[in-house]
């Protein structure tokens, strides 16, 4: 056997097999007067026994051929067979110390990284500082035990080791896991990052695992905290919902990143006002928005949610809303201390359950330069202190929740300054009149488009008809209310000067394009929609006219109970410009019911617009007594629990003036026919006993119907009616109104509408399909 250091082959009884030259410089033997004797005979004093040269291993002193002794290092090495058995021995020999451990050995010693070997029972065979070091184990005390009897196999760290360990020795594959466990002296969790491998002999034979564990605990606990914030970017601001987002900050943190977590607000923030200055130098005074606790955290809340929770200047909540940072406090902190002990539940409830805050990290909610309030984080039951990755994380988490709270607290302050400015524009009370009992209902949206723009009106006419109304403005928020508004009172002025149903919403679909091609009416026009319905009902004729611009039409229901949608042309959306509204007539039964709605109450998105209908019309027809007791039935019945649309419903049930309430006279243009009208007049309000109206009635007529034969065309008219007002009208083929004026002094004329307009409540014109009408309303009493 050629090799250069001195080597030689020994069978497990101690008989010298082979010999190298190394060896033969070294004693001087040549290998044939060595091999088959028994290597004791080359080793000077007693000669050890056959099991203590098998394990041949340390210093000895060697006889050389020339009878000199020289003192080596011996290193005997098993030679194993395939059943793993040892066949013999490689022995080696080297100057005395050159045991010194080897650089391979120093390396696997000195190593940073965790090394181990194992052998194919799971045993441990080797152990290198820096394992001992993160099991807190020593070499000693391990090897040639098997894992499960170090560690408790309630680890499922451990378990997760031996598991793919048996994996390698079973496949004779290498693996690559990532790990977890806690140190035995406790601690924050660890995570390893472990590589496994097969170790074979020289004949194949898996013989050992090895194992090289990469402590990975740092990049484990920045992906968490990623993680974290990543949720947190979902999790967080769900709702427009300024406590519920409070809540989702406090779930969220609880336990992955704290044992108890609450937020407290300032009252302002809650009520959705506007920020109030706070003076840092005494108690800040708070309102418990959320708390949450782990399952293992055996203390509660000393404040309940709801609550209000005083701060004084040295509580680290308070150091936190002065210096706009965040407070880390650990245990043992004068100021945390002090806190604790000054608040007498907060003391009482840790003297009760034996814990308090071992860490405590108190984070401002800071949103667009505004202070919002407070969240603070607490660990007494996990056993790692918060560090300055966890403030970071903290910070960041506070910072993402604060926008969010100031995004709801905004949204409710819009929307409640919304619903107060489309409440106010809504009638408040509705006007009295004869025509039609009048019941309403409007709903604001529940979502987080906010409050739309659906209106409703009630109009009183002349000849004690009743225009009703109702509309939807495009969009939600301010802009949309404000918009309803100035379309309200468009309404109102037009309706005033008493024109038809589609004529109204011509000049109603002018004014909506002038407000969206005007740069100077600002942005909450620009880019304008509306639909509308106007209906004029008149009691006396019991005629219903009505038009509509892209409104859905109303439903009708009828005395028998039978419910129809009136068949009508929808006409285009206001702002549109250009065509055309058609107005439909339709006669109506005393005690019909007209239901006007906006489309909120039929349109949505889980439901076909044929199938709401029909809800609407079973819910029209179903048992109901009142109008106020039927509005409450048709909102229940087609409405979800939250709507995600404004509704406004308008319920009408229509009454008739009879012969009994109204009279009219043919009239012929004679000038005799001036005094046949007021006798006839008087004699009507005679039989009506209104006695005491009938001076001034005689006046009016005699000044309407002089005025009609003068200026007017046949046909005419004279119609009195009875309601809570004496109205008097005169008809006639002239398009041509009257205007009042004021008369010279040697005018012969000119003086007598001036003396209608004064003595009765009102008066006024509108024209009709054949001409127009003059009117005068005069006040009748209460009886």
């Amino acid at each position: 056997m050629m090799h250069p250091d001195p080597v030689a082959l020994v069978d497990p009884w101690g008989v010298v097999t082979g010999w190298s030259e190394g060896a033969q410089r070294l004693t001087g033997y040549a290998p044939e007067e060595v091999v088959g004797r028994a290597a004791a005979e080359l080793l000077a004093g007693d000669p050890p026994s056959r099991q203590a040269l098998a394990a041949l291993s340390g210093e000895a002193v060697l006889r050389r051929r020339d009878g000199n002794v020289v003192e080596l290092a011996l290193r005997a090495l098993p030679l194993l067979d395939g059943e793993g058995e040892a066949q013999g021995f490689l022995v080696t020999a080297s100057a005395p110390g050159a045991l010194e451990p080897s650089v391979a050995e120093q390396v696997f010693q000195q190593a940073s990284v965790a090394l181990s070997a194992f052998d194919t029972e799971q045993r441990i065979m080797r152990f290198n500082a820096a394992a001992a070091q993160r099991t807190e184990f020593s070499e000693e005390s391990v090897v040639g035990r098997p894992l499960n009897e170090i560690f408790p196999t309630s680890d499922l760290g451990a378990r997760s080791f031996l598991q793919h360990q048996r994996d390698v020795i079973r496949t004779g594959q290498p693996m690559h896991f990532e790990g977890y466990g806690a140190p035995q002296s406790g601690g924050r969790e660890h995570a390893w990052n472990v590589e496994m491998w097969p170790v074979r002999d020289a004949f194949g034979k898996l013989v050992a695992v090895g194992t090289a564990a990469f402590d990975s605990s740092e990049q484990h606990w920045a992906r968490q905290r990623l993680a974290l914030l990543n949720e947190a970017a979902t999790s967080i601001g769900t709702t427009l919902d300024v406590i519920r987002t409070a809540e989702e900050l406090a779930e969220l943190v609880v336990p992955r990143f704290a044992d108890f977590a609450s937020v407290d607000l300032f009252d302002w923030t809650l009520r959705a006002e506007e920020p109030s200055s706070a003076d840092v130098h005494t108690d800040v005074v708070l309102r418990r928005a959320a708390h949450w606790a782990g399952p293992d955290t055996r203390t509660s809340a000393a404040v309940a949610v709801g609550d209000i929770d005083t701060y004084p200047p040295y509580s680290p909540p308070a150091h936190a809303l002065a210096t706009g940072r965040a407070v880390l406090s650990q245990a043992g902190d004068p100021g945390l201390e002090r806190w604790i002990e000054e608040h007498k539940a907060r003391a009482a409830l840790t003297r009760r359950h034996g814990a308090s805050a071992r860490s405590l990290l108190a984070v401002p909610l800071l949103a667009r330069g505004t202070t919002l309030g407070v969240a603070v984080f607490a660990r007494a039951v996990r056993p790692d202190p918060y560090t300055a990755d966890d403030v970071s994380l903290a910070e960041e988490l506070a910072s993402r929740a604060a926008v969010c709270v100031d995004n709801a607290r905004r949204y409710a302050r819009e929307r409640a300054t919304a619903l107060t400015l489309q409440r106010s524009l809504l009638p408040q009370r509705l006007p009295r009149q004869a025509a039609v009992e009048v019941a309403h209902r409007y709903l604001p949206a529940d979502s987080v488009a906010g409050v739309g723009g659906d209106w409703f009106d009630v109009i009183p006419l002349s000849g004690s008809r009743i225009a009703l109304v109702v509309g939807d403005v495009v969009g939600h928020g301010i802009h949309s209310s404000a918009t309803m508004g100035r379309l309200r009172t468009a309404v109102r002025t037009l309706a005033d000067v008493d024109l038809p149903p589609d004529e109204l919403l011509t000049h109603l679909d002018d004014l909506v394009v002038t407000l969206s091609t005007d740069d100077s009416a600002g942005e909450d026009v620009a880019e304008l929609g509306a639909t509308c319905l106007y209906a004029v009902y008149d009691p006396v004729s019991r005629s219903l006219t009505l038009a509509a611009a892209g409104h859905p039409p109303p439903a009708v229901l009828r005395p028998d109970g039978t419910v129809e949608l009136v068949d009508m042309a929808a006409g285009p959306p206001l702002g549109i410009g250009g065509l055309p509204f058609e107005a439909t007539e339709l006669q109506l039964d005393e005690g019909s019911v007209i239901a006007l709605y906006t489309d909120g109450l039929i349109e949505d998105r889980g439901r076909d617009i044929d199938q709401s209908t029909a809800e609407l019309r079973r819910a029209l027809a179903g048992p109901a007594g009142s109008l106020e007791a039927m509005c409450d039935a048709v909102l229940k019945a087609m409405l979800p629990e939250q709507p995600s649309d404004d509704v406004a419903l308008l319920l009408a049930r229509t009454r008739a003036l009879g012969a009994d309430r109204a009279v009219a006279w043919d009239l012929s243009p004679d000038p005799a026919q001036v005094a046949t009208a007021r006798q006839n007049a008087v004699e009507q309000l005679s039989r009506w006993g209104l006695e005491e109206a009938a001076f001034v009635t005689e006046l009016v007529v005699s000044e309407l119907v002089t005025n009609a034969i003068r200026y007017g065309v046949p046909p005419m008219r004279l119609r009195l009616i009875r309601d809570r007002a004496l109205i008097c009208e005169v008809s006639d083929g002239s398009s041509t109104s009257p205007h009042l004026r004021r008369a010279n002094a040697y005018d012969e004329g000119g003086r007598g509408l001036l003396l209608v307009a004064q003595l009765t409540q009102r008066w006024g014109s509108r024209q009709t399909p054949t001409g127009k009408t003059i009117w005068a309303e005069q006040p009748l009493s209460p009886e």
